[in-house]
C-alpha cells in the first residue's frame, strides 16, 4: 500500500527518526517505525537524552546499577546513551546490512563541552565509536572551526560521522573538503573506503526562525513577501553545491577507489511556525540521495498528509537564488544569520547536557540513599 513516507522513500530520500529512549527501545515502537513509517535511522543529541532520561522510565535500573558501583555523573551518562544506541543499532543492523552501510544507521554526539576543542573531540569521538562498538553507528561531530579538523582526522581513523550543526553553504563547501581530506588520508593509510560513510546535517527551520524574526523588523510588503523562504532555499542550494562538489574530479577519483559521497541531510525538520504547513520541510526537501531526520511529530504528518511530488529541489535552484538576492537587497544578512545560528545551537546542546548531568546526578544520589 502507498503511503507519503513510502513515496518519500521511493524518491530517494531516506527517513530517519530524529529522537531516541530506552521506552521506545523495550516496548517495540522503534521496530514499529521502521515497518509502518519506513523509517531507516536514527538520530541523537543531547537534547534528546536529556528529555529522555529526565523522564526517567526505563533508566531507573542502570542508574541505580551505576551508583551501586560509584559511577560519576559523565560515566552514567555514557553508560545509558551508548547501550541505547547500541541497542538500537542492533534493531537496525538488517537495514544498515541490506543497504551496504547506507542507511541502518543511529548517530550519537561528542559532549558539546567540545565544540571549540579540536584533539578533545578526536580523542571522545574514538571513544564513543570504540564503547557503541557497532558498524552502523554514527559519530556526530559539529561544524565549527575547530570541529573540522576533527572531521577529518575521525574520517581518516576509518569511523563514519554524521557532521552536525550547519547553517551556511560556506561551511558546507568546509565540511566536504573535511571529508574529502579524510577519505584521501584513509586510502593513504590503506583503509577500505567502502565502510566509511557520512552524512551532512544542514539545518533548515532554524534558519527561517532567524530570518523572519529580521524580516518581521524591516516590516516592508518586500519583507513580508520573503517570509519563510529562506530554510528551503538555503538547503536547495546546499543540494546544488553537493551535486557541484561530488562531481568534481577530486571527488570521482575517491569515489573511484571505492569512496562514499557524504549525503546531505535535513535536521532542524519540524516547522516552528505554527502558520506553516506542519511538513513544509519534507515535501519541499525530495530529492535522491538526501536523508531527512524528522521528529515523530513531523514523521506522523507526513505519514498522515504529507503530498510527496518527486523531486522538488533540482528545479528551484534559480528561484532559490532570487530569494537570496532579494533577502540581501532589503538588508538580511544571511552570513550574519548563519553564524548567529550555529553560535546559538553549541549553547543549546551545551545548555542541553548539563542539564542532563544535573538530572543524572540527582538521580545518581538518590539511587544512592534508597533502600537495596
Amino acid at each position: 500500500m502507498s503511503t507519503p513516507t513510502r513515496d518519500l522513500s521511493e524518491a530517494g530520500v531516506s527517513i530517519w527518526l530524529d529522537d531516541l529512549s530506552r521506552q521506545r527501545i523495550t516496548t517495540g515502537n522503534l521496530e514499529e517505525l521502521i515497518s509502518s513509517r519506513d523509517v531507516v535511522g536514527v538520530t541523537t543529541n543531547p537534547s534528546i537524552f536529556q528529555a529522555a532520561i529526565s523522564a526517567g522510565i526505563g533508566y531507573e535500573d542502570a542508574i541505580a546499577a551505576q551508583a551501586r558501583v560509584g559511577a560519576s555523573t559523565d560515566e552514567t551518562i555514557v553508560a545509558l546513551t551508548t547501550t541505547d544506541v547500541r541497542d538500537a543499532c542492533d534493531i537496525f543492523r538488517p537495514i544498515y546490512d541490506a543497504t551496504s552501510g547506507i542507511d541502518g544507521r543511529v548517530s550519537i554526539e561528542v559532549s558539546p563541552d567540545l565544540a571549540h576543542d579540536t584533539a578533545a573531540t578526536i580523542e571522545e569521538a574514538r571513544k564513543l565509536y570504540e564503547r557503541v562498538d557497532r558498524p552502523n553507528v554514527l559519530i556526530k561531530i559539529p561544524a565549527t572551526r575547530a570541529g573540522l579538523p576533527a572531521i577529518t582526522e575521525v574520517i581518516a581513523s576509518g569511523i563514519s560521522v554524521n557532521v552536525t550543526l550547519i547553517f551556511s553553504l560556506e561551511r558546507y563547501a568546509e565540511v566536504i573538503d573535511a571529508y574529502l581530506a579524510g577519505l584521501r588520508a584513509a586510502h593513504a593509510a590503506h583503509i577500505d573506503l567502502t565502510g566509511i560513510h557520512s552524512v551532512a546535517s544542514f539545518f533548515v527551520s532554524r534558519v527561517d526562525t532567524e530570518v523572519d524574526k529580521r524580516l518581521i523588523a524591516i516590516g516592508t510588503d518586500q519583507a513580508r513577501a520573503l517570509k519563510s523562504k529562506a530554510g528551503l532555499a538555503n538547503a536547495r542550494l546546499a543540494y546544488e553545491l553537493f551535486e557541484q562538489r561530488f562531481a568534481d574530479e577530486r571527488a570521482r577519483d575517491l569515489v573511484a577507489l571505492g569512496a562514499n559521497v557524504q549525503r546531505p541531510l535535513w535536521a532542524s525538520t519540524g516547522v516552528k511556525d505554527p502558520a506553516l504547513p506542519d511538513t513544509l520541510y519534507v515535501s519541499g526537501l525530495v530529492a535522491p540521495g538526501t536523508v531527512n531526520t524528522m521528529p515523530e511529530k513531523t514523521l506522523e504528518a507526513t505519514f498522515g498528509h504529507g503530498m510527496i511530488n518527486g523531486d522538488t529541489i533540482t528545479g528551484a535552484y534559480a528561484e532559490s537564488r532570487a530569494d537570496f538576492d532579494a533577502l540581501a537587497a532589503i538588508g538580511v544578512d544571511l552570513t550574519d544569520v548563519t553564524q548567529l545560528l550555529e553560535d546559538e545551537g553549541v549553547e543549546k546542546f551545551i545548555a542541553s547536557w548539563h542539564d542532563l548531568q544535573s538530572t543524572v546526578a540527582a538521580a545518581l544520589a538518590s539511587a544512592s540513599v534508597s533502600p537495596r
